[in-house]
């Protein structure tokens, strides 16, 4: 059956990550959030029983890892339910926290139950800077968090998202990466996207500060060596190439959000005049090989010139289709990001102004808070 799906296609392999998006609360308030200005309420999330059908339809489709995402994760009572459920379906078990509620009782528990990685974000690394960027007294409780993830005996990653306002403080970050045994370091420059597109012009930082950092990566990778993993995710407005939509549209992984909604990646979710089918509506294998949404930019028959005539649309497939639609108001465009694309002067100009504008900046952070002027749909 898969054969015959996957033929029909346009020859989709099967999934090997799943992002379960469990709640889109969260006690911090950080103003790069990835997730939807309109986020998920509690009351809209999907049941434990749902999400456990959802944990066994994607080990049946073939995943073998899953990453337990939000907003905070902890915040879902039945997270060891999950864990404990996806370790007996043999996927490799991911925590995505702020750390926030992560206990030594809580972290053994979760070993118990199965989970193997914890990812704890951080937002800058010292207490004072960490907590304004996140809008909330968290730096403490994260390096208990830490502290309880190393006596559990798991796995420790360090998250940090990179912008102008703690960039220039990488030292430190590393610093606190060191001190709290982290086995794995991820610097991952701000993509620009939901909140942190509106929070843009105070975030993207300018060239001499991203080189500047780069040489405190480099010196730090050659002074740690392999006692530290530390991963350099450069800003998409700065590379010279678009990175390909998550490994490839509808390629690699897949995400389930809060309320069910199955999107290729966790931002899709923000493209306008996009219908994502629910999990309580249809199965994920169904929404993998069959459904519109996963199909549509599956291949290269949907591309625009100039990429539909580029050598390099094998590696990058026509860039990211958020980042295209957030840029350009149009999915289908080639993204901006690319030097070849029709609107690279948009990125250009937010490059030139980013580079111009004193660190400093007279308007406002916008906060991550939930915004339900108007009712959230279950189904999205």
């Amino acid at each position: 059956m898969v054969q015959s799906i996957t033929k029909n296609n346009k020859g989709a392999p099967p999934p090997y990550s799943l992002v379960a998006e469990l709640t889109h609360r969260c006690p911090l308030h950080c103003p790069y959030c990835s997730n939807p200005l309109e986020m998920i309420s509690k009351a809209m999330e999907i049941s434990t029983g749902e999400w456990c059908r959802v944990l066994s339809e994607a080990a049946d489709l073939g995943v073998v890892e899953v990453h337990f995402s939000g907003g905070e994760p902890l915040l879902r009572d039945d997270l060891e339910v999950f864990i404990r459920h996806a370790n007996k379906l043999e996927m490799y078990t991911n925590l995505i926290t702020s750390g926030m509620g992560l206990t030594t009782e809580k972290a053994a528990r979760l070993c118990d139950a199965g989970l193997e990685n914890v990812q704890v974000s951080f937002q800058a690394g010292d207490a004072k800077l960490s907590d304004i960027i996140g809008g909330f007294k968290a730096f403490d409780k994260k390096r208990e968090a830490c502290k309880a993830v190393k006596e559990a005996g798991l796995y420790l990653s360090l998250n940090v998202v990179l912008h102008r306002m703690n960039i220039d403080h990488l030292d430190e970050i590393i610093k606190l990466a060191e001190e709290v045994g982290a086995e794995r370091l991820e610097l991952a420059n701000t993509q620009y996207y939901n909140w942190a597109l509106l929070n843009r012009e105070q975030l993207l930082p300018s060239r001499v500060q991203i080189e500047r950092a780069r040489e405190i990566y480099d010196a730090a990778k050659a002074r740690i060596g392999k006692k530290i993993e530390i991963i350099w995710v450069i800003p998409d407005y700065y590379a010279q190439a678009p990175k390909p939509c998550m490994g490839g549209w509808g390629t690699i992984g897949l995400t389930v959000a809060p309320n069910g909604a199955v999107l290729p990646c966790p931002t899709a979710g923000m493209i306008e005049g996009f219908s994502f089918e629910n999990v309580l509506d249809s199965s994920l294998s169904h929404i993998w090989y069959e459904s519109e949404s996963f199909n549509h930019f599956r291949g290269e028959e949907w591309m625009p010139e100039p990429c539909l005539s580029c050598e390099l649309r094998h590696q990058d497939g026509g860039g990211c289709r958020c980042q295209a639609f957030a840029l350009t108001g149009d999915a289908y465009a080639t993204d901006p990001v690319c030097q070849w694309a029709p609107k690279h002067y948009l990125i250009e100009k937010v490059v030139q102004d980013a580079n111009c504008t004193p660190i400093i900046q007279s308007s406002p952070i916008i906060y991550r808070r939930f915004q339900l002027d108007r009712p959230v749909s279950k189904k999205t």
